[in-house]
This record gives structure tokens, C-alpha cells and sequence, in this order.
């Protein structure tokens, strides 16, 4: 499986981007998704991430402002960002479960994810 990760920019505090996470190789039918992001100098850490059965995830950071969402016929996931603030600035990473095999509990780790995309780099001026 092969992610691509696109839609970054560079965008105003406020404003918002829609990242999208493209599949290829396999039709996903079962499968976990996940957005990471890294913030220069600082770790990478969870954003959003959906189940099999489509319940989503979110850090607490982004509740509220970020949805995740996906098009199975498309094989592609989606995080819609809005009100995005300085603090959003990092690259963002799309990365898969496929089939999904870790358990649920840890869907915020890194860990938990086989394929990963290239990232995609999201500034948001202040």
C-alpha cells in the first residue's frame, strides 16, 4: 500500500485546508487511517484517526476543529481543518492499518500503523 499525503500550504490563522490521503496499490475495504503531524523540533504526535467501522479519534488539541473522514470508493481519507491557529503549523503525515491488526486502544501510537505517507506541510501564519 501507498500512501500520498496533499492539500498543504501555507494559510492565515483562521483559515482552514482540507489534507487528503490518497491509497494505491490495494482497495481499501478494511483498514484503519490515521493522521499524524511534527512540529519543527518537536515530536510527532497524533491528530486524528477513524476505525474500521468508522468511529473516529481525535487529540485533544484539534476536537472541535479537525474532522477526519474517508471515501472508500476512492480509497482515500480526509482531514478537513479548520479555525487552524500558529500552533497547527507541522507537517502531516497519513498513515494506514491494513488490514487492521493493532489492537483499538492503541490507534494514537504510531505503532499502530504499518504504511505511511510522505507528509504534507501545513503553515499557519499568525
Amino acid at each position: 500500500v501507498q500512501l500520498q499525503a496533499s492539500g498543504g500550504g501555507l494559510v492565515q490563522a483562521g483559515d482552514s485546508l482540507r489534507l487528503s490521503c490518497a491509497a494505491s496499490g490495494r482497495t481499501l475495504r478494511n483498514y484503519r487511517m490515521g493522521w499524524f503531524r511534527q512540529a519543527p523540533g518537536k515530536e510527532r504526535e497524533f491528530v486524528a484517526a477513524f476505525s474500521s467501522s468508522g468511529n473516529t479519534y481525535y487529540a485533544d488539541s484539534v476536537k472541535g476543529r479537525f474532522t477526519i473522514s474517508r471515501d472508500n470508493a476512492k480509497s482515500t481519507a480526509y482531514l478537513q481543518m479548520n479555525s487552524l491557529k500558529p500552533e497547527d503549523t507541522a507537517v502531516y503525515y497519513c498513515a494506514a492499518d491494513v488490514p487492521p491488526t493493532a489492537i483499538l486502544s492503541n490507534i494514537r501510537r504510531q505503532s499502530a500503523f504499518d504504511y505511511w505517507g510522505q507528509g504534507t506541510l501545513v503553515t499557519v501564519s499568525s
